[in-house]
């Protein structure tokens, strides 16, 4: 990491707090229920709330009751991640809910017991200031626990990995995914043994990762699920960046951190919103955040579309983007990873596929569209209705195939008849849904045996329409052989 154009705590606060967070818009920030109250009078999305506790009377007043099985509790004005509490019930939703108050349990992130004692215990020492900024009385929120989205949390394996982003003048300057981790208990708290993950601000892609402790290393894996990481895509990606620069703008911050995460049924939400965002975020990118800065101070940037647009043509080191824009086309390489949907539409089946703009169709293995994609019914009508013809001529042969497919009730939509020096072979063509480069694709792609090639689909140069191939451009994911 070059040491290059690296910000410090003093120039943070001098040059970038100071001129451009006024203290009255600071305290709005510092003030989470408020700044969640700001945030949805805008549309921003945030958690649910279920309560908010600032006093001993409300304390007695409050209904725990009406609170579901799984809620966070954390300070109104809390710093550093002092005082969240993130709860579970212990047993099953019917048993939980048959139980009185006073006999329900839960476990927290790192699995320790929680009683309904224990759990009053924290809101009163929340009330009492003890995780406050300045140890002044404060107020407990209650709000939904957050469900991870299923693609981070393979990543992971437990807790809420979560993306901070720094915005300023409107415009997205730096990005990164924390990852929890054994070490961290579950925590998305780098101090604590979490992941830093530099992300690209033009893709979304995952460029480094960086873990403090017990020692400051580079690695490429997560440590307790050995998933690889560089490459990975945030999903939601463009929605975060659009969040993010919203939340600035709404705020009046002209310097902000904004941490959002992405719940399995939400999507993306804001968790919270930092005045003083941690400087961390430049080691996990590899780079200092000072001249980015630089180069955005001064701009007049008054849209959320034009703060992401300059964020993303100055700060996205993938130029493929640039060509994308450019040409208007999708840019792939030779390998590149394909969803496919199954015969019924209802199943999603991930694949690497060769790209090949040699090959005039999208051709698949045979016994991977019978097994994999339900074309078993297609398999046994071909075999069938080749069983009842002798006709050996091709194009004889595929006039005969047609008349007889005609009167079947089938996934078939042609026959493609080869001649080779091996014979004639007969392929059946069925249309297929696949997803490349996030585009949607309707293909007729012909079934042919592919044992013993490395790839069991081939996309052919009549499917790849508006894409742009580049030989260098390595997948970013890896599919799972079946």
């Amino acid at each position: 990491m070059s040491y290059k154009g690296i910000l410090g705590m003093n120039a943070r606060n001098l040059k970038y707090i100071r001129p451009n967070n006024l203290k009255s818009k600071v305290q709005i920030v510092d003030d989470k229920y408020a700044t969640k109250e700001l945030l949805k009078k805008h549309g921003i999305p945030v958690p649910l709330f279920y309560g908010v506790v600032g006093s001993v009377r409300e304390f007695e007043n409050f209904n725990f009751n009406k609170l579901p099985q799984n809620f966070v509790i954390k300070p109104n004005r809390g710093f550093g991640g002092g005082g969240i509490l993130v709860l579970k019930g212990k047993e099953k939703k019917e048993i939980f809910q048959k139980r009185k108050i006073e006999k329900r349990k839960w476990l927290d992130s790192d699995s320790n017991e929680f009683t309904f004692e224990m759990l009053k215990s924290h809101i009163l020492d929340i009330i009492d200031g003890k995780f406050s900024l300045s140890n002044q009385p404060d107020t407990a929120l209650i709000e939904r626990k957050v469900v991870a989205d299923k693609e981070l949390l393979s990543l992971c394996g437990k807790g809420v990995p979560d993306i901070r982003v720094v915005v300023f003048n409107n415009v997205p300057v730096m990005a990164m995914l924390r990852l929890p981790t054994i070490r961290s208990g579950g925590r998305a708290n780098l101090f604590q043994g979490a992941l830093g993950v530099g992300v690209d601000i033009a893709s979304g892609e995952a460029t480094a990762v960086v873990v403090k402790t017990p020692r400051r290393q580079l690695i490429d894996t997560h440590p307790d699920t050995g998933k690889e990481i560089i490459g990975f895509v945030v999903p939601f990606w463009e929605e975060i960046l659009k969040i993010a620069v919203e939340s600035q703008l709404v705020t009046g911050l002209g310097f902000l951190g904004v941490d959002i995460v992405v719940d399995r049924k939400q999507g993306p939400v804001v968790l919270e919103l930092n005045a003083r965002p941690g400087l961390e975020i430049q080691t996990a990118n590899l780079e200092g955040m000072q001249r980015r800065l630089e180069r955005v101070k001064g701009l007049d940037i008054k849209t959320v579309e034009k703060g992401i647009r300059v964020g993303q043509e100055l700060f996205g080191g993938d130029i493929e983007r640039r060509v994308e824009d450019v040409s208007g086309k999708e840019v792939v390489g030779i390998i590149e990873e394909v969803t496919l949907l199954n015969a019924s539409g209802n199943k999603k089946i991930k694949e690497l596929a060769k790209i090949d703009t040699g090959a005039e169709s999208t051709s698949i293995d045979l016994q991977f569209a019978e097994k994999k994609l339900g074309f078993k019914e297609v398999v046994k009508t071909t075999n069938r209705l080749m069983e009842e013809t002798e006709e050996e001529d091709p194009v004889k042969l595929k006039k005969i195939l047609k008349r007889k497919l005609a009167k079947e009730d089938s996934l078939i939509e042609e026959f493609a008849v080869v001649r080779s020096s091996h014979g004639i072979t007969v392929r059946p063509c069925v249309k297929v849904v696949f997803y490349l480069a996030g585009k949607k694709k309707t293909a007729l792609a012909n079934l042919k045996d592919r044992a013993g090639l490395k790839y069991q689909l081939i996309i052919g140069k009549r499917d790849l329409r508006n894409f742009l191939v580049d030989p260098g451009k390595k997948p970013k994911k890896v599919a799972e052989k079946p």
